[in-house]
């Protein structure tokens, strides 16, 4: 057995472990990076933590305390009552309302996460509040910014456009918007239907417009109007540096984190706490390991295998499931960056296989999987979910992620490829 078919083997075994026993996957993650790492690679402790995703976690750690903070002092709650006074209470409309947005920033040019971030906190406090499925609530938020990801002034459109370019691939960026926008409005579409959705289009709540904290064990936040109010100019900051600045949202998360915390510390109490830890231990466990993946060249090396192939429709299909694979646990844009040029010999030519639709199929398939609970948007989601046990939100993610994997790949490849 070479060392890649070694180290996807533990990868393999991991998830096995971590679903037969209540162990955080995340410790399993880390130890099977520094076991394979050191044994199997010849890597040094300080090569391993090359992989540790630093910005990921500090992504994480920020957005969860910041709106930890908005929870405790009554924002969350205030914005929910907001919203649904918006949409005359009709209930229906709100994770529509979040897709929507979420696909409308990423379309201007946010950063996929960033608009995620944003967003997911509001929604799902909604969902909590109006006992809407938090799976339906987060899976609408993130479809939505994958929907809107491929514009060409967006970053993965430009990213990718500037791939196809460079290897000499005919190029059409109104296919590749309208393949990612379709396919994951027609995957929130289902899903509204499938998670209750349509049980909510004859729910109304009666608008609510007082002006303090509707929840009663915000306990420390009655009274304090002001506070929520620095709250929302804070996430109105947080929204301009990151998706015009492009700040890191980790870090103004936290700045803005500590400014609230400094200006009514009574009310912040306990908000550390509140951070999702055992989930980010998860996530930049496994982060970790597959970054010791990549160094081993392990990515490639499967990659590689899949491209040489003698057909080029099933060359074109199983770089499709590769990219899906890999962007479940690793950077959509990295994907697209490695597995594009080597499609570049079956794309040029007559071998029956249409570029435009090879970038567009691998564009979706490479991204549609970020709903998975090891990815940034996923991350996100599953560290803002509430109302649910953390353990069976994360369950449902990963099943969700586990089929999209394995549908959302094949599907593209039908429809722009085969068809």
């Amino acid at each position: 057995m070479t060392s890649h078919w070694l180290s996807i083997g533990v990868l393999a075994a991991m998830f096995v472990l971590a679903t037969a026993l209540p162990i955080n996957m995340g410790v399993i993650a880390f130890v099977g990076a520094f076991l394979v790492g050191t044994l199997v690679a010849g890597m040094k402790a300080k090569e391993i933590l090359g992989g540790f995703p630093a910005d990921l976690f500090l992504t994480l750690v920020g957005i969860t305390y910041l709106f930890a903070l908005a929870q405790n002092n009554g924002t969350i709650d205030w914005l929910v009552r907001l919203a649904v006074r918006a949409v005359r209470g009709r209930i229906a409309a709100i994770p529509w309302i979040m897709f929507f947005i979420a696909a409308g920033l990423t379309a201007v040019g946010a950063v996929s996460p960033a608009a995620v971030a944003i967003i997911a906190p509001i929604a799902l406090g909604f969902a909590a509040k109006h006992k809407i499925s938090p799976l339906l609530m987060g899976l609408m938020v993130i479809h939505g910014a994958q929907g809107g990801g491929f514009s060409p002034i967006s970053i993965y459109g430009g990213i990718t456009n500037k791939i196809v370019e460079k290897a000499g691939l005919p190029l059409s960026e109104m296919t590749t918007m309208l393949a990612s926008l379709g396919v994951n409005l027609a995957v929130a579409a289902l899903l509204f239907v499938m998670l209750g959705g349509t049980k909510l289009l004859s729910q109304r709540v009666a608008l609510d417009r007082g002006t303090e904290p509707a929840d009663p064990a915000a306990g420390a936040a009655q009274g304090a109007r002001w506070t929520q109010w620095a709250t929302v100019i804070g996430l109105l900051v947080l929204a301009v540096l990151t998706l015009f600045y492009k700040q890191d949202i980790g870090f103004v998360s936290i700045t803005l984190g500590l400014l609230l915390t400094l200006a009514a510390p009574q009310l912040q109490k306990g908000a550390l706490g509140q951070v999702s830890w055992p989930e980010i231990m998860l996530i930049v466990g496994v982060s970790t390991y597959v970054g010791v993946m990549q160094k081993m060249g392990t990515i490639d090396f499967v990659g590689h295998s899949v491209a040489g192939l003698t057909s080029p429709l099933m060359a074109a299909l199983l770089l499709c499931v590769v990219g899906a694979v890999v962007s479940a646990f690793a950077s959509s844009t990295a994907v697209l960056g490695s597995l594009i040029p080597l499609a570049v010999p079956f794309l040029q030519g007559d071998h029956g296989v249409s570029a435009i639709g090879f970038i567009a199929a691998m564009a979706v398939s490479s991204t549609i999987v970020d709903v998975s609970p090891f990815s940034t948007n996923g991350a996100l989601v599953l560290a803002n979910a509430r109302g649910i046990p953390r353990d069976v939100f994360f369950r449902q993610l990963m099943i969700y992620g586990a089929a999209v994997t394995v549908i959302a790949p094949v599907l593209v490849w039908l429809l722009f490829v085969v068809l």
